[in-house]
């Protein structure tokens, strides 16, 4: 390295190391090496103090002058008082140390900072018969002492002080969001790509106006640093002050230009002295006439042009007191509702300490980064305001802060945790994907929670009807409660939560369609099958899950067999019975939206072939004219059915003698059967069948098939076998 280059250290806030690093990148600079906390580059003493002029992310530009052990205070005192501060500053500068210690001899940074004072007053005082002033406040130069594992690494900071002070803010005002952190919103926002196509910027509550400002600043090509008086180079031995002077000539000129193709950038804002603030800061920054400041509420907020189109981002704000949070989480919602029916197609951008007010914006979240303000862990999330993202406002519940929840949802939740610390180790034990969590454990919580875990954790709530003895706003609210716990236990986004009612079904009402606008589907594994599943548009998904055990029963039944799927609903059955090794699969059902919906999951399978049939039919009266013997039966009819489709009613209690006995017709010599239904008073009545199960072996499967996520509801289903010839399994 050249006695005119230099080894630095920008640093910025955890998380955006990256940005960092392209932004240097951009200006040229060389041997970019990005860490923990910031950059390593390295530069002459010109590209140094334009790093510190145009750098919109970096805290601070530091200049390392030593690393060295420092095993005790006296080897810290004796480097630091070997390095040669005249080459750095002048005995007539004013100085001050900032010093940070971790896990190191030298455990206390205030003595620390002591000694290194008092070795850079020593040498000064010997060699020039003066000492230098120390200045805690607007220090000619400021050094930075890290002492980490014993190990020290000496800086003198360029910046002065920190970067993300630009000059254009009104001394005293609070800002909660730093300019520096403002900048890296906009550009993970892509501000950067969307000024680049002229589009529009808007922040709907902009505050005292720092992503307006800084969206100007970028558009229009104008270096942050240009507006600061002093740096902390300004006192370094070797600042050059033409070469200074050069750089601030060629950012006037590059601002000059900037201005003329600056891009509509608008900030509204409820509290007219928030407005007032902006417009100060505007008129300070040097972009006063190029962006409109208007006092204007979030739910009337609107393009400044009919026409336009672009980005929206904005730092609501995070309801940190009790008081706060409801208001703000109905804020979070309003915004989001006004800015997706005015902005369409806008791209949108949300900046938030809390996930769970980021669920209450009715929009899918396409991206999310997470990024720190301060201290506070924050997020950053990213929407498209198109259609095909919105959440239909009667899907939403309303927010209840946990302070305000009743014993009885303390008791959910307590319950509800205890159910997943059991289960998850269960479903990693077994690798089950898909599972019930809660099954109405608690009566006044009657709801059914099952997770499905794919491309991301899904939940499936499904409310049981209340008694008619219960007031509907009292269930509502104890609704209300668990969709609340629910959410926060699971970190869910809203497009990862569908609700739905279900009442006492009656025949096929049980796979009754509910939105006929709506076809999501997402992919499940079970078992190493694949299976689609819809959340939206039907009562039940496509996947009974209380079927896993009786499922793999079939598949492991299924070898070199004919198999026959009655009341074939989505195919899951035939599915394991084709990767079980069955000769050949029959699927029946009256619906043809289901049978479509299987041979979608056959082809999902990869499974092909000609032997696999779907048959469009009423499965009562199918059976009784076919004469084709099968190996492998399974018959899972609904408990009702008054279909116009079928020719009569269906009772599965009063007509099960006719069905099964039509079932065990097509069974093959040493065929098997199985059996069952969801009618939770079914009774097998043997004696109604008179003579025709003499030669049928009959085993009850219940309690084999009900997985262990359905052990707290015995009664999910009943199920038997029956065998003709067959050993009793």
């Amino acid at each position: 390295m050249s006695d005119n280059t230099f080894s630095l250290f920008a640093t910025t806030a955890k998380g955006l190391e990256d940005l960092l690093a392209r932004e240097l990148t951009d200006l040229g600079l060389e041997d970019i090496r990005q860490k923990k906390g910031g950059v390593h580059f390295n530069a002459n003493s010109k590209d140094a103090m334009k790093a510190c002029l145009w750098s919109r992310i970096a805290n601070r530009i530091l200049l390392e002058i030593d690393t060295f052990d420092v095993p005790d205070d006296e080897s810290l005192y004796q480097h630091i008082y070997d390095i040669d501060w005249s080459t750095h500053f002048s005995v007539h500068n004013s100085f001050v140390i900032d010093c940070s210690v971790s896990r190191s001899q030298i455990n206390h940074s205030h003595y620390a900072s002591l000694k290194t004072k008092d070795a850079i007053v020593d040498q000064f005082r010997e060699k020039t018969g003066d000492r230098p002033e120390i200045k805690t406040v607007s220090p000619d130069i400021r050094l930075n002492l890290y002492i980490n594992n014993d190990k020290a690494i000496i800086y003198h900071d360029l910046s002065g002080e920190s970067l993300h002070k630009r000059g254009y803010r009104i001394e005293g005002e609070h800002a909660p969001l730093k300019e520096n952190l403002a900048a890296a919103l906009l550009m993970r926002a892509q501000w950067p790509e969307a000024f680049a196509k002229d589009l529009a910027f808007v922040d709907p509550m902009c505050g005292s106006g720092t992503l307006v400002i800084e969206a100007a600043l970028m558009a229009a090509n104008i270096a942050p640093g240009l507006n600061r008086e002093i740096f902390g180079f300004h006192n370094w031995r070797h600042f050059d002050l033409s070469q200074w002077q050069d750089l601030i000539k060629d950012a006037e000129a590059k601002k000059e230009i900037g201005l003329t193709n600056i891009p509509s950038i608008t900030g509204y804002d409820v509290n007219v002295h928030a407005i007032r603030a902006a417009s100060i800061n505007a008129r300070k920054a040097g972009i006063e006439g190029y962006v409109h400041l208007e006092k204007r509420d979030i739910r009337e907020a609107t393009p400044r042009k009919q026409d336009d189109c672009g980005l929206l981002v904005v730092n609501p704000p995070y309801g940190q007191r009790l008081s706060d949070k409801e208001e703000v989480n109905e804020l979070y919602f309003t915004m989001g509702e006004q800015l997706r029916k005015e902005f369409l197609n806008w791209d949108l951008s949300v900046f938030t300490d809390s996930l769970e007010l980021g669920k209450r914006i009715p929009l899918r979240a396409k991206k999310i980064h997470s990024l720190y303000n301060g201290a506070i862990e924050c997020k950053l999330l990213h929407f498209k305001i198109a259609p095909e993202n919105f959440f239909d406002s009667n899907r939403k519940f309303k927010p209840i802060i946990e302070e305000r929840r009743s014993e009885g949802a303390k008791s959910f939740e307590n319950r509800l945790k205890k159910n997943i610390k059991h289960l998850t180790r269960w479903s990693k034990r077994e690798n089950v994907t898909c599972y019930r969590v809660y099954d109405a454990d608690i009566p006044e919580y009657s709801i059914a929670i099952d997770l499905y875990y794919a491309d991301k954790l899904y939940v499936n709530v499904q409310e049981y009807e209340a008694p008619k003895t219960i007031d509907d706003k009292i269930a509502a609210h104890r609704l209300n409660e668990a969709l609340n716990i629910i959410t926060e236990t699971f970190s869910l986004s809203t497009d990862q939560l569908s609700i739905k009612q279900r009442k006492q079904q009656k025949g096929s009402q049980q796979y009754e369609k509910l939105d006929s606008d709506k076809q999501e589907f997402i992919v499940a594994e079970e078992n190493g099958h694949k299976f689609y599943v819809n959340f939206t548009s039907y009562l039940d998904t496509g996947l009974f899950l209380d079927h896993r055990d009786t499922r793999k029963i079939i598949q492991d039944l299924a070898y070199g067999k004919s198999f026959l799927n009655l009341f074939c609903y989505t195919g899951s059955a035939s599915i394991y019975a084709a990767k079980g090794g069955a000769l050949s699969t029959t699927s029946v059902d009256m619906s043809n939206t289901y049978l479509e919906w299987t041979k979608q999951n056959f082809d999902l399978n990869e499974l092909y072939d000609d032997v696999h049939q779907f048959v469009r039919a009423d499965c009562v009266k199918w059976m009784g004219s076919q004469t084709q013997k099968y190996d492998l039966i399974f018959l899972d009819p609904p408990s009702f059915s008054n279909s116009k489709k079928m020719d009569k009613q269906f009772s599965i209690q009063q007509d099960q003698v006719p069905l099964i006995t039509d079932a065990l017709s097509m069974l093959s010599e040493n065929g098997v059967l199985i059996f069952s239904n969801i009618f939770r008073n079914f009774k097998l009545d043997k004696e109604a069948f008179g003579n025709t199960l003499d030669d049928v072996a009959i085993v009850n499967l219940t309690k084999l098939t009900i997985p262990e996520d359905f052990k707290r509801n015995t009664k999910i289903h009943n199920c038997w076998k029956f065998s003709r010839k067959a050993v009793i399994a």
